[in-house]
């Protein structure tokens, strides 16, 4: 009896990667930075560590014909942090078309065929795997718009990819072959609004939004997305998408803190701890003493909540009726603080924040989870009476 493909949601953010997989056992958080690096990787007692640690040292080969610079070698994630020639997704590049998200995804799922638990999943045969996966995964509302996820979802889906784990904790040696038997690319704003209203089981939990005039503001790394949705649909003709994200921000506040205090933050996600930890927010530690950065990270980040609310102002001006807006995304996160009191001291929108922080930077991929597993629910339902009708014909 053959399995079926194994179901993967996967948000390749701007700041980081986050992946749920099968029926909701297994999920991933990785930092999106990638490192080329060489085959030789010094590391002790690599076959003694777990899965968390493989995880921070993804260290792998990746052979596919959809790469601009196939059979390259990459460090990803954590460990890619550590490297002097780390990359991190460029202010106006379009995530369909950069090496570094097709690196992100394929290490993820090669990272979730390689375990344990999933050995009884995929065919294993001299250290190779042979993994089939449905993904569901999305692209900011503009990419879409463009027509970018035609080409993204066809390039997954017609070519097989190959992941080599080199010297990663665990898996070292292992090859995982990676085809799909679906992809579905969902446009970001419209997986936000699915994720609001539905519960991991497809049914509706928050029926007072179902029809009501919502704007959806997710603010990324790179861009911001607006959803306008009126009777329980995106308008694709008033959604709009902005080369505006908070990834230049953090940069500036990374290269100032640098500048001023000689401290070097390894990623973006460490500026973002810095600003949005619990304790000790907005500072650093500078020759052991604990120094406030708190005047960097306020002008710059004010500068950016400035830009952000303008957009909410326009869009509000066209869609007058519109009744609450959510800012979601990591970039809500860190903005929360300045948008809400820009909007107290200027026009009092009714706006709204989600408070848990990790469902706010979870939202793309539980909406991702929610749409691909309908998908495949509605795929059985459509297979198994033609099942059933080949039976009684014979």
């Amino acid at each position: 009896m053959l399995k079926e493909p194994r179901i993967a949601a996967i948000d390749v953010g701007n700041d980081s990667l986050k992946a749920i997989f099968g029926k909701l056992e297994a999920d991933l958080h990785i930092p999106n930075v990638i490192a080329q690096d060489t085959a030789d990787r010094p590391i002790i007692g690599v076959e003694d560590l777990d899965e968390q640690e493989a995880t921070e040292g993804i260290h792998i080969r990746l052979h596919s014909p959809i790469l601009q610079e196939n059979n390259a070698i990459y460090r990803v994630g954590q460990l890619a942090t550590k490297s002097g020639n780390a990359t991190e997704l460029d202010p106006g590049s379009n995530k369909s078309e950069e090496d570094q998200t097709i690196v992100m995804l394929l290490a993820a799922l090669a990272l979730d065929a390689a375990r344990e638990e999933n050995k009884a999943i995929f065919k294993r045969s001299n250290n190779v795997i042979e993994a089939t996966y449905t993904l569901g995964t999305g692209l900011p509302l503009r990419e879409v718009k463009e027509g970018k996820d035609v080409g993204y979802r066809s390039q997954l889906l017609g070519s097989v990819h190959q992941v080599e784990f080199l010297v990663t904790p665990k898996y070292q040696g292992l090859k995982v072959n990676i085809k799909f038997d679906e992809v579905k690319v969902y446009p970001e704003g419209f997986a936000a609004f699915i994720n609001l209203v539905m519960d991991n089981n497809l049914n509706v939990v928050n029926k007072e939004l179902i029809d009501k005039r919502i704007l959806i503001q997710d603010i990324g790394g790179l861009s911001t997305d607006v959803a306008v949705i009126q009777n329980r649909r995106v308008d694709d003709d008033k959604a709009q998408g902005f080369n505006l994200g908070v990834s230049e921000s953090l940069d500036a506040i990374r290269e100032e803190i640098f500048s001023k205090y000689g401290v070097e933050l390894d990623s973006r996600a460490d500026v973002v701890e810095i600003i949005t930890k619990k304790n000790d927010r907005n500072h650093i530690m500078v020759k052991g003493s604990r120094t406030s950065v708190h005047e960097i990270v306020d002008r710059i980040l004010l500068e950016l909540a400035k830009k952000q609310y303008r957009h909410l102002r326009n869009i509000w001006a066209r869609n007058s009726q519109t009744e609450i807006c959510y800012f979601i995304g990591g970039g809500s996160i860190v903005l929360k603080d300045y948008l809400k009191a820009l909007n107290n001291n200027l026009d009092g929108y009714n706006i709204d924040f989600f408070e848990d922080e990790k469902e706010s930077v979870w939202m793309m991929a539980n909406a991702y989870y929610k749409l691909i597993t309908d998908f495949v629910n509605k795929n059985r339902e459509v297979k198994q009476p033609e099942k059933e009708k080949t039976v009684a014909t014979k």
